[in-house]
């Protein structure tokens, strides 16, 4: 109701209070999706919500944030565009007693980072390093640590792609993947063509697909001229069909598509890869997540416990934040009926 110009919540409504959730951007179906499970779990709890997205720009998120604690936010979830942005809205939320929860990416640089909801992010590297050499035959299995598989020896021509700089999963996906391609590198079984190795060559601003699309592009150009692409280590869905659209540009067809990994089994990409063009994708419930960002956020304002399953890993320059950590899961045509349909996370009408 309306009193004096103000809006006034219900009794019930003000028991609880209000939680401000930031997202990135709604260009990704995942943040869609991780905002409406987010938002429904809070509200279940008898929370009102403030979800917002900031289409990817910095100050937009800034002022998102600056609202919700002007309407009086008791706890922030946010899933940071470039956390080391946030340090002075974030000093805020420290002032007005908000909780701040980090969202599946690290903020840097501020020390009011109460606590950390994400997945095994180093892991997810070495899955998709696993899932591309399963792919190329190098590896016989996704259980396998050594070249032990009927292509061991290759060699296998590959680029290699990562996330955005300003994103602190980019890195640890990045990581993750060389621990395992590295010594392959090292031994000229996997052999990148390009030369562009290092962690600042092949970083792809905001996670943008035709940022990538043009970097495939020019890799094809400057070092593909009498040579064939085998394999390409893409961190995201979105940036994986980026490299296909300009693989296929440039004359590769189902038959001869290089393995191409990516991440967050978008519906578009577990598509491609029933096409036959995509060759894996991680899975990242993040139905899950969800449930533990909330989980951390009520429990605080609850005044009791925060369940937390790593306490040493994820260290933000200021800070060594206290995370939970979910474990995420390689997706090829093999099992994606078993780990994304049955598990009603994509419905078999959505693929058609």
């Amino acid at each position: 109701m309306l009193v004096s110009g103000l809006v006034l919540a219900s009794p019930a409504q003000a028991a609880k209070g209000l939680v401000g959730v930031s997202m990135p951007t709604q260009s990704s179906t995942r943040w869609i999706s991780d905002g409406n499970s987010i938002k429904a779990a809070l509200e279940k709890g008898g929370y009102t919500v403030d979800l917002q997205y900031a289409e990817d720009d910095i100050p937009t998120q800034v002022t998102q944030l600056e609202g919700m604690l002007t309407k009086g936010a008791k706890a922030l979830i946010i899933a940071a565009i470039d956390g080391t942005q946030l340090t002075d809205v974030l000093a805020k939320a420290k002032e007005n007693g908000a909780p701040v929860i980090a969202y599946d990416r690290l903020i840097n640089g501020s020390a009011n980072v109460d606590y950390y909801a994400t997945f095994d992010n180093f892991k997810v590297g070495v899955q998709q390093a696993t899932s591309l050499l399963v792919g190329l035959g190098v590896y016989k299995s996704e259980a396998s640590t050594k070249a032990d598989g009927p292509k061991a020896k290759g060699p296998f021509n590959v680029e290699l792609f990562a996330g955005s700089a300003d994103d602190n999963n980019a890195t640890f996906f990045f990581n993750g993947a060389m621990s395992v391609l590295n010594p392959l590198i090292k031994s000229k079984v996997i052999v990148v063509k390009s030369k562009q190795t290092a962690f600042n060559k092949v970083a792809t601003l905001r996670w943008d697909g035709a940022v990538a699309q043009k970097r495939m592009e020019d890799i094809l150009v400057g070092s593909y001229a009498s040579a064939k692409v085998n394999g390409v280590l893409s961190p995201y869905d979105g940036l994986s069909r980026g490299i296909i659209a300009a693989l296929t540009d440039a004359g590769y067809t189902k038959k001869n598509l290089p393995i191409i990994t990516g991440q967050d089994a978008e519906v578009l990409s577990v598509k491609s890869m029933i096409a036959g063009e995509q060759y894996s994708t991680i899975f990242k419930d993040t139905r899950e997540l969800a449930k533990v960002a909330v989980s951390m956020a009520t429990a605080i304002l609850d005044g009791k416990k925060v369940t937390v399953n790593d306490t040493k890993t994820y260290n933000n320059k200021v800070k060594v934040v206290p995370s939970f950590l979910l474990t995420p899961y390689i997706v090829t045509t093999k099992n994606y009926k078993k780990v994304l349909i049955d598990s009603g996370y994509i419905k078999t009408s959505d693929l058609k």
